[in-house]
């Protein structure tokens, strides 16, 4: 045996390469059943395959330029990095867009801008964006909200993302007087950490179900008394990343934890109905939407992404009948993207923001109900000219999912879907989410909020207004490509905006439904607490 030894110990490092290597070449012509090119091509063609697993990679780092990435590219993950932590988020020389190309936004500012007083609300904090409208204020719900901030976090669970993002975008909320919506899969422990919640209700009904699956009442009125930061209930009915599909949680996912929050056996798959079960069709929404606001005194609204229209307008027509119906709608567009989904449903079903939410306004405005309603946008509406955009043409608040990941490490890898989220944003994955640092992250997403609310302030005050529900759809233009060149909101979407009444952003500090623990002491302290992380690096 000591003789073979040191027989293998006599044979050259290159001679072993060469080994190796024909070992391969005869597994892949010979036992290789799979992968043409490697048996038409042995060992070289491994390389294609290589290449391949990091073609992503190569792209974002190496390939791409600053304007060609999707869903963000390069410059717009840099401004909400940057923004995030505080940083220069400028860009020097000049714009590198394109700025002909098809759907552009051009903002048309006014020729003398809003002068801030020297005792307004934006002079002393120029962070200071709430909602101009004031959830369920119209239906006289017992516990009407207004958002503190105009920009919030829109559905994402405990389970898609990790118990640290969750914590540090909560965590970040609170800092940033922003809501927190808590997604579907109920509410969480990492939900809890001193932001407004909005609690959604997907067809699962999760934290909200009895043994068989069922929506429990008394469950959700439990849930709102033990949880004072729940603020509001959203009733999911489809999102824009997969609308009309349901979802399965593997048993294997399910631990303990998720088991408890989510009020789900332990060893057995749960399904996630395509529709609901607790109602049907609109009549049946209305009532459900009701019976939960009269249960709970709080806000209730439903989200969906958009396609046909007819059960649109006959909700409008029975808002008008019955005088009842929800307090809030957010339309989710197709561009949504934190649901993982078949490339079928992300690529094609529903539609996208603009086409969706002009649609969408119109049959209310028709029959007179913008005023009654609270518009929620998301899809990609995370930057400040998009958001400007969104009020523009109508919304009251503006949700972000995506971006706020962004905002606290996620390097857009796309592997959401696969538990192997390298940044741990979103996976269950110990050790990936161990290197997240929730007070570090946390603040972040205050400065992400923050820096977002201030510029959108800016861009409001250019155009001569105080606040971004004063924008109309005739101070913005899309480029059309051909060129008409370019056609205002008003004249590409065939509508104007309803006027949202306001009295001024001191009226809004002053307002008892303001949420967020909005109040000078709150503010002095946790500005003082925030100054440390102003220069954080990566």
């Amino acid at each position: 045996m000591s003789a073979f030894f040191t027989f293998l110990s006599q044979i050259p490092w290159w001679a072993w390469v060469l080994i190796i290597l024909l070992v391969i070449g005869i597994r892949d012509v010979f036992f290789n059943k799979k992968h043409i090119i490697t048996h038409n091509f042995p060992i070289v063609g491994h390389i294609r395959y290589m290449l391949e697993s990091i073609g992503p990679e190569l792209r974002q780092y190496i390939v791409a330029n600053n304007r060609e990435e999707l869903p963000f590219n390069r410059i717009e993950r840099g401004w909400i990095y940057a923004s995030a932590k505080n940083q220069n988020n400028y860009e020097g020389f000049g714009t590198d867009q394109n700025i002909y190309e098809a759907n552009y936004i051009f903002i048309n500012n006014a020729m003398m801008g809003f002068k801030v007083p020297p005792e307004h609300p934006n002079a002393k904090n120029p962070y200071f964006l709430p909602c101009a409208k004031v959830m369920g204020a119209y239906n006289k719900r017992r516990k009407p909200y207004r958002p503190a901030s105009a920009i919030n976090v829109s559905a994402m669970s405990f389970g898609s993302l990790s118990a640290r993002a969750i914590e540090s975008l909560n965590r970040g909320c609170k800092l940033a007087h922003a809501y927190h919506n808590c997604g579907e899969g109920g509410l969480s422990p990492y939900h809890k950490k001193g932001a407004d919640v909005i609690y959604q209700v997907g067809t699962g009904y999760f934290g909200v179900r009895d043994d068989h699956g069922n929506f429990s009442m008394e469950k959700m009125i439990a849930l709102v008394e033990a949880n004072p930061e729940i603020k509001a209930i959203e009733i999911k009915l489809s999102q824009g990343a997969k609308p009309g599909k349901g979802g399965v949680l593997p048993a294997s996912k399910i631990t303990k934890e998720i088991s408890e929050i989510r009020h789900v056996p332990m060893g057995k798959d749960v399904i996630s109905p395509a529709t609901h079960t607790a109602f049907d069709g609109v009549e049946g929404l209305i009532e459900f939407v009701e019976q939960i606001a009269e249960a709970t005194g709080l806000p209730v609204g439903i989200k969906a992404a958009i396609g046909k229209l007819q059960d649109w307008e006959k909700l409008a027509q029975l808002m008008v009948k019955t005088n009842k119906g929800p307090d809030f709608i957010q339309v989710d567009g197709g561009e949504g993207g934190t649901g993982a989904a078949p490339p079928s449903f992300a690529d094609h079903v529903s539609l996208p923001w603009v086409y969706a939410f002009s649609d969408l306004y119109k049959i209310f405005k028709k029959h007179h109900l913008t005023d009654r309603i609270v518009f929620i946008g998301s899809g990609k509406l995370g930057l400040p000219a998009k958001g400007a955009m969104a009020f523009a043409m109508g919304a009251d608040v503006v949700n972000v999912a995506r971006e706020a990941m962004l905002s606290i490490g996620c390097i857009q890898a796309k592997a959401c879907h696969n538990n192997t989220c390298p940044s741990g944003v979103a996976t269950q994955n110990k050790w990936l989410q161990a290197g997240i640092n929730v007070e570090d992250k946390a603040v972040r997403t205050n400065f992400y909020f923050k820096n977002f609310r201030k510029e959108l302030l800016e861009i409001t005050h250019a155009c001569g207004y105080e606040h971004p529900c004063q924008l109309t759809t005739e101070d913005v233009d899309l480029t059309l490509g051909d060129k008409n060149l370019s056609q205002t909101l008003a004249a590409c979407f065939s509508y104007h905006k309803v006027e949202v009444p306001f009295e001024g952003m001191s009226s809004l500090l002053n307002c008892d439904y303001l949420g967020g623990e909005y109040d000078k002491e709150t503010v002095k302290r946790e500005h003082s607490q925030v100054k440390q992380f102003e220069d954080v690096r990566y």
